[in-house]
């Protein structure tokens, strides 16, 4: 039988709303009535196909502008804001209603979340479906590739599934495309199930991960996810699985499951990994490989850029929209002596790459030298006390990001920054908390050993005697908030923090508790319901 690529195939799940302008920074070629046979020529269209699914997870999940995952997850937490400036941010108080934790059914960037990752899952329902149908001897594919491109998809599908169940929590399992056209709204604890099946069938069918597989679904990035899920299923299934996550960490750690350059192994340093080199360094567990030289670039300058004066700072050739800051009480997180306070921030007087020659505001500073400082509120006008708010922050309101340094424009790697997904160290980390919950909330001695491998890293020599932590000083809370310092801007906070529970009971900065267990999850948008009715709202809204 004959099987057609149409239009509503690549944009899949249309019952769910899904569009084919939602990944807009990708180009997109839109086949109107293409059998499959005519379009899987050869080995090269078959991986092609398979890639399209991965490429496309940038724009939900890499923080490049998109209103995906990362902007949900990271400004919803306790870490990040986009207050408004003066006259720009307020954006029709979008990201008010996420720091405050008052977001409706009715968000604009919350559907356009929505959009992305399930034309995402949608891609990869396709990509298996004609690999599976493919008479693979007609192109010289062998059945042993064929297997590890559909387990690579079954296992890029479970990893679409566990992001989507951690920010909407119960959803329909859908995986033919446009079929059923109106899935039901299946439970959380079943999808679970779910992504847990597609990780333990097809993870042990991955290749290696290697040198020669840098950036694509391999059996250690495979490991990491599955180390999330059992590490999130307490909250997620009201059943703990700690003793599922340590196993999967120790597929890892022991280096059964590959690493780049053999067994994988912490970098040496604090900056190495987020570097504009850092395409092969050994930490680094799975990652999306941008390249300004390909055409394929990671940029990070929209949400985390300063206005156009950073160009000067930073010899660069891009700006941003002096979006996201650091809420005060996170950058006081860190010690003054932890390197990371350093390394990873731009704080105080800002100067012209290289010299002592002052940048100048453009705004509330204008002509004046500029310094971001540690508190968001209406400075320029005398206020030097205060709280402040969303509303009244200025164009140097808070520390900013510097975590990925792309170099400056006469580096020959300017802009050659992969975005890591996962990393060893997370991995020490999941094992770490998973022991001490094991442990009734104490730590261990190995779980001590774990933390403190990375840890070192942020002090010096002199300085880490007293910086290291031991059993009695390793809590949980202190698990959180060390987990909150190593892992910022990495998208993963909001996730922490509903874990640790203080999601909705906590306080930082100017937000106060919703003591609304319900805003763990967010609303399935209005338009969706209203496309399908087989979609069920989640409690509260």
């Amino acid at each position: 039988m004959k099987k057609t690529k149409t239009y509503i195939k690549l944009g899949v799940l249309l019952a769910m709303g899904v569009h084919l302008t939602g990944c807009t920074d990708l180009d997109e070629t839109i086949y109107s009535n293409i059998k499959t046979e005519n379009f899987y020529n050869n080995k090269l269209e078959v991986n092609q196909a398979a890639l399209r699914p991965f490429t496309h997870m940038q724009a939900w999940l890499a923080p490049t502008g998109q209103n995906g995952y990362y902007y949900h997850s990271e400004l919803s937490a306790d870490q990040l804001a986009w207050p408004q400036k003066g006259r720009h941010g307020y954006d029709g108080g979008d990201h008010f209603r996420l720091h405050y934790h008052t977001w409706t059914d009715n968000e604009s960037r919350l559907r356009g979340a929505w959009g992305l990752m399930w034309m995402g899952l949608g891609l990869v329902n396709n990509a298996i479906a004609d690999i599976e149908g493919l008479d693979i001897a007609k192109i010289g594919l062998t059945e042993q590739e064929r297997t590890t491109l559909v387990a690579q998809l079954k296992v890029m599908r479970g990893f679409h599934y566990l992001k989507i169940m951690d920010l909407w929590g119960n959803v329909p399992i859908v995986t033919k495309v446009a079929d059923p056209i109106n899935p039901e709204t299946r439970p959380r604890a079943e999808v679970f199930q779910f992504v847990e099946q597609e990780f333990v069938e097809n993870i042990p069918l991955l290749p290696v991960t290697s040198a020669q597989n840098i950036g694509q679904i391999n059996m250690a990035a495979g490991y990491a996810m599955l180390s999330e899920l059992y590490l999130n299923a307490e909250k997620w299934t009201g059943t703990a699985r700690w003793d599922d996550c340590i196993a999967a960490c120790d597929k890892i750690i022991s280096g059964q499951a590959g690493g780049i350059g053999g067994a994988p192994k912490l970098s040496p340093d604090i900056n190495s990994l987020f570097s504009n080199t850092n395409d092969a360094n050994p930490e680094s567990l799975f990652q999306f490989q941008y390249s300004r030289k390909a055409g394929f670039t990671f940029d990070w300058g929209g949400f985390f850029m300063g206005y156009d004066n950073i160009k000067d700072v930073l010899k660069v050739g891009y700006g941003g929209w002096n979006a996201f800051v650091v809420i005060p009480t996170a950058f006081d997180a860190f010690a003054d002596n932890d390197l990371r306070k350093k390394d990873w921030f731009l704080f105080g007087p800002q100067y012209k790459y290289g010299t002592t020659d002052p940048v100048l505001g453009t705004e509330e500073w204008d002509g004046k030298p500029f310094a971001y400082v540690n508190s968001i509120r209406r400075e320029s006008e005398g206020d030097l006390t205060s709280e402040g708010s969303m509303a009244e922050g200025e164009e140097n309101s808070g520390a900013r990001f510097n975590k990925y340094k792309s170099g400056t424009l006469d580096d020959a790697n300017y802009q050659e920054n992969d975005y890591i997904i996962y990393r060893l160290t997370e991995i020490y980390f999941n094992k770490a908390e998973a022991l001490m919950r094991k442990n009734g909330g104490t730590a261990t001695t190995e779980a001590v050993a774990l933390v403190n491998e990375s840890r070192k890293r942020a002090f010096s020599a002199a300085d880490w005697p007293t910086a290291q932590y031991t059993v009695s000083s390793l809590t949980l809370n202190e698990m959180l908030e060390e987990r909150g310092r190593e892992f910022i801007f990495e998208g993963k906070r909001r996730t922490d923090m509903i874990r640790f529970g203080k999601f909705t009971n906590g306080t930082w900065w100017d937000h106060k508790p919703t003591n609304d267990a319900n805003k763990e999850l967010f609303a399935i948008p209005a338009n969706q319901r209203a496309i399908n009715p087989n979609l069920d709202q989640n409690p509260g809204y």
